[in-house]
Parts: C-alpha cells; structure tokens; sequence
C-alpha cells in the first residue's frame, strides 16, 4: 500500500512523493516498470518518471535489463549505518549462522510497523544461496522475520496464528510472503529489559528443514541479545 501523503503543508511534496515512491519501489517482491509505479502510487506517469530517475540517480533504485526498478545497491550504504551497535553484536553470530545453515542469514529491526533489513551476510561455502540486499522493508505482519518480532512481545489482539504459533515454539516460518517462492525462518531477539526490536533470520529457495532451522535461529538469537546487554 502507498504511505499516506504529507497533507498539512509542513513538509516538502516533492520530497514526500520521492520517498513514498521508494518505500512502495522497496516493499514490492519484484522490479516495477514506471506505468507499474505509477498506477500503485496513483501518481502521474511522467511524476513517477522524473522521480525514479533521480532516486536511480543516486542508486537509491536500480533499472534492470528488462526497464523494470528495484532497489539500489545505495540503499546497502545507508542501511550500513543503521543501528551501528547491533549490527557490531550480531555480525559475528550472523557469520557463524551462514556457514552453520549454508544460507544467507540477516538482521531485520522493526521501524514503526515495518521490519527493516539491517545486516545480510551471504555463507562463503556452498554452491548456491539466496542473494538478499539490506535495506528492503516490508509490514511486520508478513514474512518470517516480521512475525517473529511480533511473537518476541506480548500477545496482541487479532494478531495472526503464526505469530501466536511462534511465541509458543520460539522461531517463525514463511513461504513465499516477501518474496515469492523463497522460504524464510526466524527467531526473535529478546533484550534484557524485555524488548523485541528485532529478529534474525535465513532465507533459501528449495529444500530445507524449518525444525532443524528453527533452533539454530533461536541460539543465534540469545547470543546476540547477550551481546546486546
């Protein structure tokens, strides 16, 4: 959906529509092509133009081969410096996940109602795994890294069984609900004051064994917030 616009006037419209387009760009599973944008945004064809070119500009956006938008690789250099403390404290368990699973693990943190990636770290072994950029967001009601989260607080009314399901064993699963086809398992990571602000996570495409998962996540998890204290 297309964040609300700025409507009282206290703010830059430009601005504003430049940084909704690139949060829908984002959220989308796969590229968009500007008549794509323009219909989901609601925004006119030659608007969206001018705003995808200088987001891509700035390799805030990235046209593939097809015309198509998604995310740039600037995105990574932000998100670099995003919560610098956390990604010092999970970088080294995130290592040790990947080679442990032979999948590319990440750090989601929760920003408002979205789950934002804040670290990806790819295994050095293997012959194929997953390529997963930080920066992508999406709500924290889908996809493993999000329900997660929500399972690491208190119950809340209407939330889905998944989450519910999560709380009760310790780790979430997804299929398919951030990005199509891929499967993604996740454990929250739960601080010392009680807090659950963020998650960790692998994501493959094929086989895999959630249960097996499940539990490394859960001790990658524990030993970050420790590190956390």
């Amino acid at each position: 959906m297309f964040p609300e616009p700025v409507v009282d006037g206290s703010g830059s419209r430009t601005l504003d529509r430049g940084l909704r387009l690139l949060s829908l760009v984002c959220a989308s599973p796969v590229p968009l092509s500007v008549a794509e944008i323009a219909t989901a945004s609601g925004l006119h064809r030659s608007i969206c133009y001018r705003l995808v070119r200088t987001l891509a500009h700035h390799d805030l956006l990235e046209r593939d081969p097809d015309g198509r938008y998604g995310a740039g690789g600037g995105l990574a250099v932000l998100a670099g410096r995003l919560e610098p403390r956390l990604q010092a404290a999970a970088r080294p368990h995130l290592e040790r996940l990947a080679e442990q699973t032979g999948m590319t693990a990440f750090v989601v943190a929760a920003h408002g109602e979205d789950a934002v990636t804040v670290l990806v770290l790819e295994p050095q072994t293997g012959l194929a795994h997953v390529s997963y950029r930080p920066g992508g967001r999406h709500r924290l009601e889908v996809g493993a890294p999000g329900l997660a989260i929500l399972a690491g607080r208190p119950e809340a009314a209407g939330e889905r069984p998944e989450v519910t399901r999560a709380r009760t064993r310790g780790w979430a699963t997804s299929v398919g609900e951030v990005i199509p086809g891929y499967h993604a398992v996740a454990a929250p990571v739960v601080e010392a004051d009680g807090q659950c602000r963020h998650a960790v996570a692998v994501v493959y495409a094929g086989e895999g064994d959630p249960a097996r998962l499940g539990p490394a996540l859960v001790d990658t998890a524990r030993r970050i917030a420790a590190d956390l204290a």
